[in-house]
């Protein structure tokens, strides 16, 4: 049989005696692949609507949202509340952060990053590498 001349011959490039039967390769076929970058993005909101976009970013895993509330908040205040809610249920749901940046800017990440708030304790190693400069007063004068 053509096989078994195929399996004797390839017997002997895996160990001689081995029996090819017995070799196996198992593929998890479940496994997604993980993206290898962080994407921080920036969203403009100026209507309702646009917060599908920011939510399917999110949602995906591997984003940081960097949201523009001017546009929608000139226009609709009630609006604005109820986009900045949906966001915040979704973050929340996810284990993630939302926060506020000056008057018209909210960041929400998911779950793998935290947006640091005066008065959190800072997680260890966090800020390492900055000098020996202070935790807080990096960016400041």
């Amino acid at each position: 049989m053509p096989i078994e001349t195929i399996r004797k011959s390839l017997s002997g490039w895996f160990g001689g005696n081995s029996s090819i039967d017995e070799d196996y390769l198992e593929i998890d076929v479940e496994r997604r692949e993980r993206k290898s970058k962080i994407v921080i993005r920036s969203f403009i909101l100026r209507k309702f609507e646009d917060i599908n976009d920011i939510l399917a970013a999110l949602r995906e895993g591997y984003t940081i949202a960097v949201v523009d509330i001017k546009q929608l908040k000139s226009r609709d205040i009630v609006e604005l509340k109820r986009a900045i809610s949906k966001i915040k249920k979704t973050v929340e749901a996810m284990d993630g952060s939302v926060a506020g940046f000056g008057e018209n800017t909210v960041i929400a990440t998911p779950s793998f990053a935290e947006i640091y708030k005066p008065g959190m304790s800072m997680p260890s190693g966090a800020g390492a590498g900055m000098g020996g400069m202070p935790k807080d007063s990096f960016f400041e004068e």
